[in-house]
Formats: C-alpha cells, structure tokens, sequence
C-alpha cells in the first residue's frame, strides 16, 4: 500500500486511523460492496477491481457522483467558498438556509463541503424534516481539500455510487464480491442515544437486522462479509457465528482526554468459505 489517503470529508467514525488493521482483515475477491461508504477511507485505502458504494444518505452519493464525473467544474466551485468572508456565523447560517430550500444537487454538494468543513466537528446531521442542522465551527482557517478531491474522483472511476438501504445493497452482490459493513455504531450503554445520520438513525433492532442480513448472505450465498462495531458484550452477541478479531483503537493517554472511554473495535467476520474449510 502506498502513502495513506485522506478522504475530503470530516466524518463521525471515519476508518482512516485504523485503515491498516481493518485491510488485514477484508477477504481477497473482485469487487467491494461498503452499504455504509460514509466518508469512504476503506475504498480510498484498498485495491479492489471494482467497488459498490452505498450509502442512505442523499447528498452524500450525490456529491460523490459530481465529484466522480465533474471534478474540475466542483472544485472551482468549492474553492470559492473557502475564503475568509465565507469564515463567519452569519454566512454559515446564510448557507445552512440555502441548502435546506434547494433542491439543485450540484449545488447542495457544493453547500455540503462548506459545511462539513466550517461545521461543528465535520457532524452531519438532519432535523425530522430533513433539514441539515450543525452549528457553526468556528475554525481559524477550515481546509480546502482539492488534492484529496482529486484524488477521489480519480479513484472513483472504477467505483458505482448507489443511494440505498443496506438490505438492498446486499441484495446486489454477485460472484466475486466482498461486503463490508461499518455501521453506524452499537451504543456502549442502554441509555446512550443513537447518532442519528439520517431520519430515524440506526436502533437495536437495526443492528440485529443487519447481523442477520450479513450471517445469511454468507451462509446462502458464499459471500465474505466484514462488520465492524465496538467491542462489547452486545455486538459480540450480535454477530453470533462469525469469526471474531480485535484492533486496538489508540489511546490518548492525557488530562483532557481521560473523560473519553475508547472502546476496542471488533472485527466480525462471517465466510462460509473458511467454516467449510475447517468443519
């Protein structure tokens, strides 16, 4: 592998830190299928023939199909909010209302990189009426990422971007494929809410749907699938009958950060291939 690739967007539970284990535990095949691509630092990291990305929210394949076939007419457009005048409340907010009445997708994609770059912590967040709503970040100088834009367009062309539900992402795997899953993730404690991505966020049930979803696939139809979530009672419960391993996740050691528990990740990995090979 070569230099480590950045995605060009901020994003809540990126791969980009832990992208070297995680390769070491995605099986060989043709294609990757990601139903949850996020911010996409596994496809960005890995050297598949051919890739399905997926994900549910809208602006976030959108942006990646403009990024895939217009990149240059993107980026000059992009660019042009990346300056200090664009660096203030008040033209956040400005741009957070445009956004919410648009319905241009060349320019929600545009509106959504400002966003996620002068955004409170690069979230990605919608009300119940699907209006994007992250405060303001107040950063010093938010980066513009045209190299790593570049670089995903470039990439993106041996890519299929698809707007879908996990249940039909799986659905479309043919021979050859992997799948990987990184859901949004399982809560460490019964009372911690959800993130909600989109409309009604990822429940319980959701996750047990998902497990049984990626148990069967590989069972049925001989597909490797790779789900990542954190290591706790809860998931490894979830995931029963897959093969279990663990990446460390780095522990700031500091004052500050001692209030921010850092749970394990666990790799689950469900192929019927391996369990035939060593019944």
């Amino acid at each position: 592998m070569s230099k480590k690739q950045r995605a060009f967007l901020k994003w809540a539970g990126g791969k980009f830190k832990l992208i070297e284990a995680l390769s070491e535990h995605l099986p060989e095949g043709k294609r990757l299928v990601e139903p949850f691509v996020g911010a996409g630092s596994v496809f960005l990291n890995t050297n598949y023939s051919s890739y399905l990305l997926c994900d549910i929210n809208q602006d976030l394949i959108n942006l990646y199909k403009i990024v895939q076939t217009e990149p240059e007419r993107y980026i000059a457009a992009a660019k042009a909010m990346f300056v200090p005048e664009m660096n203030e409340k008040e033209a956040y907010y400005r741009v957070r209302a445009e956004f919410n009445l648009s319905s241009d997708p060349f320019l929600r994609s545009v509106y959504f990189l400002y966003m996620n770059r002068h955004g409170f912590n690069g979230l990605c967040r919608y009300n119940r009426k699907g209006g994007f709503n992250v405060p303001f970040g107040t950063y010093k100088k938010p980066y513009f990422p045209e190299k790593e834009i570049r670089f995903f367009s470039e990439k993106a062309q041996c890519a299929e971007f698809r707007c879908i539900g996990y249940e039909e992402a799986f659905d479309l795997t043919t021979d050859g494929d992997v799948v990987y899953c990184d859901p949004p993730y399982a809560p460490l404690s019964t009372t911690a809410s959800f993130t909600t991505y989109v409309g009604a966020g990822f429940s319980l049930d959701d996750q047990a749907l998902l497990a049984r979803k990626s148990r069967h696939t590989a069972i049925e139809r001989g597909f490797p699938v790779l789900i990542s979530n954190h290591d706790i009672p809860l998931t490894r419960e979830l995931y029963h009958g897959a093969r279990f391993d663990t990446i460390q996740v780095q522990r700031n050691i500091s004052q500050k950060g001692s209030g921010r528990k850092k749970v394990d990740e666990l790799m689950a990995l469900y192929d019927d291939r391996y369990h035939s090979e060593n019944d």
